[in-house]
């Protein structure tokens, strides 16, 4: 028997959304996302709501970390909300943050991500429903991301899914040192993220780098 808790779910989704007469495919909707902010789901352009502060503070506070880290010890490249990965030939998505490992970083083309990112990152908002979310893991799961996290402000946890054969595995984490398996020896504390004051990101980042260096 599956044990799997299935509810209705009676939001109503009040993003616009753009259609065409046929499924809008990956590179139109490039070229169109230059004036409409919108992912790309089956075909189907849905607008991006308005990111709230508390997630434009935790996006921001770890992408100064994440970057600098990565970049000064050559490990990969970073990338925010305004990288496009390509799905499939009618599905586009803007994760939060992404990471690609040094030696994945033939994927990345001047105007999206042609490939399956090391590391996805989203910020929950308090906008966002089931029926969002779920259809966004899916499509990741779907390229083989290995490490997917699903960082929420409201349950302050941190949802992550590591790739192990053809399934994924779930942790769910509350308190205690995230280190992402993407991105050797990098880490930071789960409360962090929510804390109103967040520790100081250029100490963090250099305490991280000194660690990493001292002990490859």
């Amino acid at each position: 028997m599956i044990d799997l808790e299935i509810r209705p779910c009676f939001d109503v989704d009040a993003r616009r959304k753009y259609v065409a007469d046929s499924p809008i495919d990956f590179e139109t909707w490039l070229e169109l996302s230059h004036d409409i902010d919108s992912e790309l789901v089956r075909g189907v352009m849905i607008d991006i709501m308005a990111a709230q502060y508390p997630h434009e503070w935790i996006f921001g506070w770890l992408y100064s970390i994440m970057r600098p880290y990565a970049s000064h010890l050559k490990l990969g490249v970073v990338l925010g909300s305004r990288s496009a990965v390509k799905i499939t030939d009618n599905d586009g998505r803007l994760p939060d943050i992404l990471f690609v490992r040094a030696d994945n970083t033939d994927i990345i083309q001047n105007n999206a991500i042609y490939g399956t990112p090391d590391l996805v990152i989203e910020i929950v908002s308090e906008n966002d429903r089931p029926y969002l979310l779920v259809p966004l893991e899916a499509d990741y799961r779907d390229i083989g991301v290995p490490e997917i996290v699903f960082i929420d402000p409201k349950k302050q946890r941190l949802r992550i899914l590591h790739k192990q054969d053809a399934d994924y595995t779930e942790t769910l984490l509350t308190t205690g040192r995230w280190e992402p398996r993407s991105l050797p020896g990098f880490w930071i504390e789960v409360e962090w993220l929510f804390m109103d004051y967040k520790p100081d990101e250029h100490t963090i980042t250099q305490q991280l780098i000194e660690a990493a260096e001292t002990n490859p």
